[in-house]
């Protein structure tokens, strides 16, 4: 079967199968293309700078290495994964008019996506285990959380992101895109690339509604449960004082895991027939851009060990 390039296409037999995609990105108009390419520059460097600092931060003080800030510092890492995977394609696409993705550029780009993501949402859960174990079972704390124990949750919340990536990912490569090759998005994500597929999706679906639910959900839900049991814990101290001062500490990461959660289920987690192009597209970049930058500064305004930790931090720097 002879094969012929055909611009953005390639003719095998009488059908045209695209070999790279158009980014819409989130507005054709030059004026709003300008402010919007500084805004998310702007994030973007606030992200960047923010969750370095933290890293920086938690790595020179020996009194913050401690399983939560442990895995705080993994989750800053992977915000910064997260968004760069992302914003620098889509602030290019903004300066030019060229804003096409080769076919395996767009695959490499959804699969590190979601892995990052997914990593999210186990880093956070190992977070809320942290929390429970010592609010809820402090005697138990520092057998349970020990560097071993947490070194293998930050490793098993990468490799099977990873995998769970890589399985859609690879489904994602069988399908063939012979009708349009516009994505109206600002990236490659699952939703948009499926609704273009000319192939029967129905095994993408069902994988990602059931298995990918799963690994979405799971976290979360462990998350939620493991509140319930701390809140009951919290409620049963006789002083007030005691009982704010625990809410406190889990404040910040009730605030992140709301941010994220809230916005990544209202696009996975139904059939991709629901897809909206206007709403998803906002509701998008909240998770990808907006809570990754917002992240250094939920945890670091209401925690005083942080802040200490950034007021030396700078003292050294200056």
């Amino acid at each position: 079967m002879e094969i012929f390039s055909q611009g953005t296409a390639v003719l095998k037999g009488n059908k045209s199968y695209i070999t790279e995609f158009l980014l819409l990105g989130l507005t054709t108009d030059p004026t709003q293309q300008i402010w919007l390419f500084a805004s998310f520059l702007a994030m973007y460097l606030v992200n960047v700078v923010g969750n370095s600092v933290i890293i920086a931060a938690i790595w020179r003080e020996a009194h913050l290495h401690t399983p939560m800030y442990f895995f705080l510092s993994n989750l800053s890492l992977v915000d910064i994964c997260f968004t760069t995977v992302i914003v620098p394609q889509m602030l290019a696409n903004l300066l030019t008019h060229r804003k096409t993705i080769l076919f395996s550029q767009c695959l490499i780009q959804m699969y590190f996506f979601v892995a990052f993501g997914i990593t999210d949402s186990f880093l956070l859960a190992a977070m809320a285990i942290d929390r429970y174990m010592a609010i809820c079972n402090p005697l138990h704390y520092i057998k349970t959380m020990s560097p071993r124990h947490c070194l293998l949750l930050v490793m098993a919340s990468w490799v099977v992101s990873h995998l769970h990536s890589l399985t859609h990912t690879i489904l994602m490569g069988r399908l063939s895109f012979c009708g349009s090759n516009v994505i109206h998005h600002f990236f490659c994500d699952v939703q948009p690339l499926l609704t273009l597929s000319c192939s029967d999706t129905s095994i993408n679906e069902i994988l990602g509604f059931t298995e990918g639910s799963f690994v979405i959900m799971s976290p979360f839900i462990f998350i939620i449960f493991s509140y319930v049991f701390i809140a009951c814990a919290v409620l049963k101290v006789p002083s007030g004082g005691g009982r704010y001062k625990v809410f406190s500490t889990c404040g910040s990461h009730l605030t992140v895991v709301a941010l994220f959660y809230g916005t990544i289920i209202s696009v996975y987690i139904r059939p991709s027939s629901t897809y909206s192009v206007t709403k998803d597209r906002v509701v998008t970049v909240i998770y990808t851009v907006v809570t990754p930058m917002l992240n250094p500064f939920i945890y670091s305004l209401r925690n005083n060990d942080m802040k200490k930790a950034l007021r030396k931090l700078t003292r050294r720097t200056e």
